[in-house]
Formats: structure tokens, sequence, C-alpha cells
């Protein structure tokens, strides 16, 4: 039990790096901790996307002082989607990528307490940067490229990676998460990354990963669907799997226009709790799926896509988060961190402000 809990509560953890209380002039009482994630929180009267960055920002520079961790369900979506909200203080996010940064500085520095602790821990700092090199700069950094070179070294030899198996679904739960990560973090890597030699050998070993090993999970074919509309290549899903997957998507799209978490994968939380398909409609898997849609080529003014927005608008809660259940316990609920980040890249993808 000692283990599962430091897994995933302390997951990805690096060795002590400091990372600075202020940056661009913003001081530390400007990232108020939030407070407790419940279901109860009222909803906003309206729609803000400043009111989101604001508490992706006190989570996610929080959790990254606090914690010295990377982690799937907060910092690592949190560069995936902070740079959408233009008008925003960036002295969050300017801090949150230091600390990838320091990280992947100093990996190589001889220090045992320096090194990666996991192989995972390559795989996501290397996707968050490039993420947030694709959206910010568009230019591909020094080192984001040393993250993104490193990944490959980590590779199995069928292509798969070593991930966190900690019984946390639906990220520290199989190796198949940690290899749609590595495809997506490849693809959107700027200046042409996945065409140098280091990532069409990795890309070439990822997609005979893919082609042996089916998604486990309708919500791990979604992260493989977003992958292939960033990626053109034949070989990582056939377009005819592109289409059942998206028809699966619109089926499962519940009455009040979102998606639901439970209904995407079979899954036992780590509670013991059976996984409960006819869960509530949630901030992941809304934002998600919307997301993944618009990448893969639906329009903005699809039904479903305009139903999933409309959804999105009005389950926004007072402190700017977007509510969601944890598969695995009652308690903090931390991938309402990463469903808010997922529901603003959807809104605004859909061109909603």
């Amino acid at each position: 039990m000692r283990w599962h809990r430091r897994c995933a509560t302390l997951i990805l953890c690096s060795a002590p790096i400091l990372i600075p209380l202020a940056a661009s002039g913003d001081k530390t009482e400007d990232f108020p901790k939030p407070t407790a994630t419940t279901a109860d929180e009222p909803r906003a009267k309206t729609l803000s996307l400043p009111a989101a960055a604001r508490f992706l920002d006190a989570a996610s520079v929080n959790w990254t002082r606090d914690r010295k961790c990377v982690t799937c369900h907060t910092n690592v979506p949190y560069l995936f989607a902070r740079s959408a909200i233009k008008d925003a203080p960036k002295a969050g996010p300017t801090l949150v990528r230091k600390f990838f940064e320091e990280r992947a500085a100093h990996w190589d520095d001889g220090e045992k307490s320096a090194k990666p602790r996991w192989d995972a821990e390559v795989v996501v700092t290397a996707a968050a940067l490039a993420f947030d090199d694709a959206q910010t700069t568009g230019k591909l950094h020094p080192l984001t490229r040393k993250a993104l070179d490193r990944m490959w070294k980590v590779q199995r030899a069928d292509g798969g990676y070593n991930w966190l198996k900690c019984g946390w679904p639906p990220f520290e739960h199989d190796d198949y998460f940690g290899a749609t990560l590595a495809e997506l973090a490849a693809a959107v890597a700027p200046d042409g990354y996945d065409q140098t030699e280091e990532a069409t050998r990795g890309l070439v070993k990822l997609q005979q990963y893919f082609r042996k090993n089916p998604p486990p999970t309708l919500h791990h074919k979604i992260w493989l669907l977003w992958a292939k509309a960033l990626n053109r290549s034949e070989g990582l899903m056939a377009r005819a799997e592109q289409e059942r997957t998206i028809k699966e998507l619109r089926a499962l799209q519940r009455k009040d226009g979102g998606w639901s978490l439970p209904s995407l994968g079979d899954w036992k939380g780590h509670d013991g709790r059976e996984n409960d398909k006819a869960a509530p409609s949630d901030g992941y898997a809304t934002g998600l799926v919307v997301y993944v849609l618009r990448q893969a080529g639906t329009p903005a003014k699809d039904a479903a896509i305009r139903r999933g927005v409309d959804w999105l608008r009005t389950n926004q809660r007072a402190s700017g988060r977007w509510f969601t259940r944890s598969l695995n316990s009652n308690g903090a609920h931390f991938i309402t961190n990463a469903g808010t980040a997922f529901a603003v890249m959807a809104l605004t993808a859909c061109a909603e402000k």
C-alpha cells in the first residue's frame, strides 16, 4: 500500500530542485492554493477563461512548488493548455516550465538524485515541453530537444515504454498510455523534429508497437486518434479504425451534451469501487473528446461538438475548474486539474473566449 500510494500521489517525483517563488513580478501570494475539489461546488454564473487560468495556475504552481513532481494529472496538461488562454498573466506558466527545464537540464549531471527516477519522467517531460514550445514560440527549445532525444534512449526494443503501473487509471495504469504520449510528443514538436533521424527510428518502433498492441480502452484509443491527427502516417491508425472510434464517441455522448470518464474504459477503482458507466458527464471526458474530435477534423459547427461546448460553457465551477470525479478514490480528485486543462483546450479549439 505504501508503494501504490507513493507512486500515485507523488508520481515522477524529482530530487529537490528549488524553483523561484516569484517570476515576472508575481509574489508567492499571487498563487493561493485552490480550495478543495468537491462535486457540490456551485456552477459559475458565466464562462470565464481567466478564472480557469487562475485555477490552473494555483493548482499547478503549488503542486510543482510543494511536491516537486511531474504529474500526468496536473502540471503536464497545464503546459498543454495554459498558453491557449491569451489574456492572463504568464508568471504561472513560466514557473512551471522552468521546473521541467531544470529537470531535463540536470539529468546527466552525474548525481544519482538528478537522474530520472522512471522512464516515464522522460516521456512526460518531453511531451509537456514540446506542447508548450509548439503553442508559444513555435520553436524547439534546446532542452525540449534534449528531453525528446532521451525519450528514444529509454524506449524498449518492442517500441513501448516501461510506464508506471500503480493501478490508478486512466494514466498510471498500463504501458500503452506511455506509448501514445511519446507519439504525441514527437508529432507536436516544432521545427520538424519528427523528421530527425532519432525520431524517425523511434516512431517506426512505436508504430510497430501499436500494430501489435490494440488500445486496451476507448480512453487510450482517443489519445491514439489524437496522435493520428498530428502524425499523418498510415501505419498509426487505419482510416476505418478512426471512423469507428469517432462513431463510438458520438454514441457515448450524454443527453446533457457531455461525456463521462467511466464510460471510456473498464476499470476498477484503486479503492475497490466498480466502474460506474452511468456516472454523470465530467470536465475531463467532455474536454478530451471535444478537443480530439476537433483535432481529427470534426467541424466546430458539428451538432455533437456544439452540444459538448454548451455543456462546458454551463458546467464551469465558481472556482474556475471543471469537476471530474476520481476513478480511484473520493479524496482530492486530482483529475479535475487535467479536466480543467482539457476543457480550456476544447473551448479554445472551438473559438470560445
